[in-house]
């Protein structure tokens, strides 16, 4: 057999070998990336960052279970709209009464809510941070404190009232962690506000108003068969949505 024929195939084999083991270490590197960073120290360098990138995802969790829920992660006064359960902010089950709002404290109430769904987190969170530096050969001291969510204008923020003491050889102190995700639920329930007002003084409100003044919004409701209207505010360039429902002003069958 021709020698150079030989040599050349065991060199294409000896290719095809680091080729496949290129491609396999490459798998294993993008599976258990987290935990490597994690491990030698690699992760974000500092509290904060380690803090917030922890909790975004949580918190966009809770955000995405609100919104089309009526601003509840449970919801008990529902109906069911295509296949959610979508709480009734406005209510009443008598014939041709205003409904009255069931929530008037509308954002405290979506505040609470993201601040239950996210507190075990939270906790898990703090402490992977206190066992991250201790591998570090940090000495910790964490005095954990209340945690706060607030919505305010494009972004949900939430504070960890917190204490952190990390000493090697010098000491850095953290009095508090700040976690923002950009998020315009706040934009959307204010929306929501302003047509549970219509609702429960006259019996219903004209969305198209809504959508000439917000362009970037689309408003829609929903009639339903029981008298119930269930609106579904969407914000058209981020398909972020919040979604009510409201019964109010409702006739007897056969009339109307």
């Amino acid at each position: 057999m021709n020698k150079n024929f030989v040599k050349k195939r065991g060199q294409v084999t000896i290719f095809i070998i680091i080729a496949i083991m290129i491609v396999a270490m490459g798998v294993l590197i993008y599976l258990f990336y987290p935990q490597i960073t994690t491990t030698l120290g690699l992760g974000p360098k500092t509290p904060t960052a380690f803090i917030q990138t922890c909790l975004e995802d949580t918190i966009e969790e809770a955000a995405n279970k609100v919104s089309p829920q009526g601003g509840t992660i449970e919801p008990e006064h529902y109906v069911l709209y295509d296949g959610e359960k979508v709480e009734y902010l406005c209510y009443t089950n008598e014939y041709y009464l205003t409904c009255t709002v069931q929530q008037p404290l509308l954002k405290q109430h979506i505040e609470n809510e993201i601040k239950n769904y996210i507190q075990r987190d939270v906790n898990d969170c703090f402490n992977s941070l206190e066992q991250n530096y201790q591998r570090q050969g940090y000495n910790v001291n964490l005095v954990r404190g209340e945690t706060n969510v607030e919505l305010l204008p494009k972004r949900i923020v939430v504070t960890l009232n917190s204490e952190l003491t990390l000493t090697k050889g010098e000491t850095e102190r953290y009095e508090k962690f700040d976690v923002v995700l950009n998020n315009n639920l706040y934009e959307l329930i204010s929306i929501a506000n302003s047509i549970l007002q219509w609702e429960s003084q006259y019996g219903d409100a004209e969305v198209t108003a809504y959508m000439n003044y917000y362009r970037d919004l689309k408003v829609e409701k929903k009639k339903q068969s029981d008298g119930t209207t269930v609106y579904i505010i969407t914000d058209r360039n981020t398909g972020n949505k919040f979604q009510f429902a409201s019964r109010s002003v409702v006739w007897p069958p056969g009339y109307g």
